[in-house]
């Protein structure tokens, strides 16, 4: 195994200074920089453009770092409200209306009373938090997520699961963009269409990303309060219109409901969960003394305070559905416009707030959007030379083509897309689990060898252990094109467990496999 030590390698890309607001300013070496850059511009081609925009974020003190380590000596002197910022921004960036579109779907797809649907959600969400918290933790390693992923599933094996990341990266974006173009078309009356809607949020969140860390950590600050409080209004004015004692039903069958509720728990579990694939990111700049558990905590506070609220109000205004023929013409014509048929008693004002809502999609955007141009270097080397910015581009029109395309089946995306992509997360949790409080419990990690190839793990273990999790999520999935052997035996519509039995088996075999490889190859 590899043995823990200080890093002795030092890249210049950034310096980190503190200042009176704890956060981190990238205070960059302009001198070393620009003769990087303007080496690179002397050789000419199409890369002259790309680096001298490059350039000008440097001289401008804005990020250009890709999946660099973030050394000891460039981190931010951390104080309490460094630890604050933690909670702010995971509460800013989930409080979001594709989180009440989600909970939506308890009453309306699953068939789940007010109750039920609430009880489900709000604990799903949880446990999938407690995923997000720790490996939020690693963060002060100064390695981004995926370059984590390297110390435990080797080299080539994390290009798999940095592939599967970046899917469910831009599918977030996707579903964003759809809900946000939803909400601004149903403000216009429908004389706005929801591709115009997709356009503004997605062009928004590109230039925020653009600038990288110091800029989306500054937007998140502050997003939540415009948020919170137009969603205290929904509440209000929606709130006594909530069903709250709709029951459950499942065709008269009991194993149905049984079925509905393990799914949609492990919806909102997926939903939570895949924040885990870029948890770390957003903390590198955290010096390496940081606390663990205060990391652990305000993440888990920000992301069950910001999950329950928006859920609750998704599952209220559906069950208000049984009883409101508006609301439920509203739905038929997208989730978006219920949100915005809650607000019509308020006139003018609710129009804003639906704006707001909308708008408010941004801050859920920017961290799919930054953690998919990082992830995007670390697929090769050729990869690694195209800036952050251009991959950051890219994303962007791909999820928002993808939004065009799907902006009539949000529904059905969340259904399929989201509980399926939560699968690998699972299994890739499992693995590091093990790797961490097993094998790396006495030794722990070598942060400075994140670039060297043969001082990282093979990865033959994990990656076995990783496509056996996968089955054992295939045979317990349930979507609606696919219902696996075991998810099938509860219920008419089957019962999703892919997530659980994906993790469970690939926790089962990955200590064994590990233990032969490190007798084998040492490493």
């Amino acid at each position: 195994m590899v043995k823990s030590s200080t890093n002795n390698t030092h890249d210049d890309e950034t310096k980190v200074t503190p200042n009176a607001s704890n956060e981190p300013q990238l205070k960059l070496p302009i001198s070393t920089r620009d003769a990087r850059i303007d080496d690179r511009l002397r050789n000419g081609g199409w890369q002259d453009t790309f680096k001298t925009f490059e350039k000008q974020l440097v001289a401008y003190n804005l990020e250009a770092r890709g999946i660099q380590r973030v050394e000891p000596d460039e981190r931010q002197d951390l104080r309490l409200l460094g630890y604050l910022q933690v909670a702010v921004m995971w509460f800013s960036v989930n409080l979001a209306a594709n989180n009440i579109t989600l909970g939506m779907l308890g009453p309306v797809v699953f068939a789940l009373g007010f109750l039920d649907s609430c009880l489900l959600a709000v604990f799903g969400a949880s446990v999938g938090c407690l995923v997000v918290a720790y490996i939020a933790t690693f963060g002060k390693s100064g390695n981004r997520t995926m370059v984590f992923s390297r110390y435990i599933t080797g080299w080539w094996p994390s290009k798999v699961v940095v592939m599967l990341n970046i899917v469910v990266l831009l599918g977030y974006g996707m579903i964003d963009c759809v809900v946000a173009g939803q909400i601004l078309s149903a403000v216009s009356g429908n004389s706005m269409s929801v591709v115009v809607g997709i356009i503004i949020v997605a062009v928004i969140t590109w230039v925020i990303t653009t600038f990288g860390y110091q800029i989306f950590h500054y937007y998140e600050r502050w997003a939540w309060l415009p948020q919170l409080i137009v969603l205290c209004i929904l509440a209000g004015v929606a709130g006594p219109h909530f069903n709250i004692s709709s029951q459950s039903t499942g065709d008269a069958d009991p194993d149905t409901i049984i079925g509905n509720r393990i799914s949609f728990f492990g919806l909102t579990l997926a939903a939570a969960i895949t924040y885990g694939g870029g948890a770390a990111d957003y903390f590198v700049y955290y010096p390496e003394h940081s606390s663990s558990l205060k990391i652990f905590g305000m993440t888990m506070l920000g992301l069950i305070c910001s999950f329950t609220f928006a859920f609750i109000l998704g599952i209220g205004l559906a069950s208000g559905m049984l009883t409101n023929s508006n609301w439920e013409a509203a739905y038929s014509v997208s989730q978006g416009a219920l949100i915005v048929e809650a607000y019509k008693p308020l006139g003018g004002f609710g129009s804003f707030c639906g704006v707001v809502v909308a708008l408010g999609l941004v801050a859920n955007l920017i961290l799919p959007t930054y953690s998919s141009g990082i992830d995007a270097q670390i697929l090769g080397r050729y990869a690694g030379a195209i800036p952050r910015v251009i991959w950051n581009t890219i994303g962007v029109v791909i999820y928002t083509i993808c939004a065009l395309a799907g902006r009539a089946h949000l529904a059905e995306i969340f259904t399929n897309f989201l509980a399926l992509m939560g699968y690998w997360v699972s299994v890739w949790v499992a693995i590091v689990l093990e790797e961490h409080l097993i094998f790396r419990r006495k030794t722990g990690f070598n942060w400075g060898v994140w670039n060297q190839k043969k001082k990282l793990p093979l990865g033959i273990a994990a990656f076995a252990a990783f496509i056996i999790g996968w089955i054992g999520a295939i045979m317990c999935m349930a979507q609606v094109w696919y219902i696996g052997p075991i998810a099938k035996q509860v219920g008419t519509h089957g019962g999703d467990m892919g997530n659980f039995v994906g993790f469970a088996w690939a926790a089962v075999v990955y200590p064994p496999l590990r233990m032969l490889e490190l007798k084998r190859f040492g490493r």
